[in-house]
């Protein structure tokens, strides 16, 4: 039995402001309207719940007759918001970094067929271990970096 559906995409960003806090924005909105329909949000993780919780309440203003989300990695323990609409979870799975099955680190290891995890030792030099850029030091006056 066919399953009337329509696939649209949208992209959030995260980011943090000097002085403004952090938050989400929205770079890429839906093509189509949402009025009265069902909507599902298929996320790959869902850890603080904020980009999530952002998400659901945008889109409740165009007035869904649902919001649903599925993920396939969850970090309940991460929640910094108890208002997600996550109905569907794949895993709930440790605080780890992971790459393989479409998830990746600087492109690194998303063509992995599975899920592993990656190690500390094993992250590409420009990241640390909890998967954010490290900072460059600022080149110091005199310096040949600073020449």
């Amino acid at each position: 039995m066919p399953i009337p559906h329509e696939l649209d995409f949208l992209e959030l960003a995260a980011y943090t402001g000097a002085g403004s806090g952090s938050g989400v924005r929205l770079l890429k909105d839906l093509d189509a309207s949402v009025v009265g329909r069902h909507v599902l949000v298929v996320e790959d993780v869902v850890d603080t719940g904020l980009t999530l919780n952002f998400l659901a309440r945008t889109l409740s203003l165009r007035l869904p007759a649902s919001i649903a989300a599925v993920t396939l990695l969850d970090r309940p323990y991460r929640r910094l918001v108890d208002d997600v609409p996550l109905e569907y979870v794949g895993f709930t799975v440790p605080d780890e970094l992971f790459a393989g099955y479409g998830l990746g680190l600087e492109e690194c290891w998303r063509a992995l067929p599975d899920l592993h995890f990656v190690a500390a030792e094993e992250l590409p030099t420009s990241l640390t271990g909890d998967g954010f850029r490290r900072q460059e030091p600022e080149p110091q006056p005199g310096s040949a970096a600073a020449a």
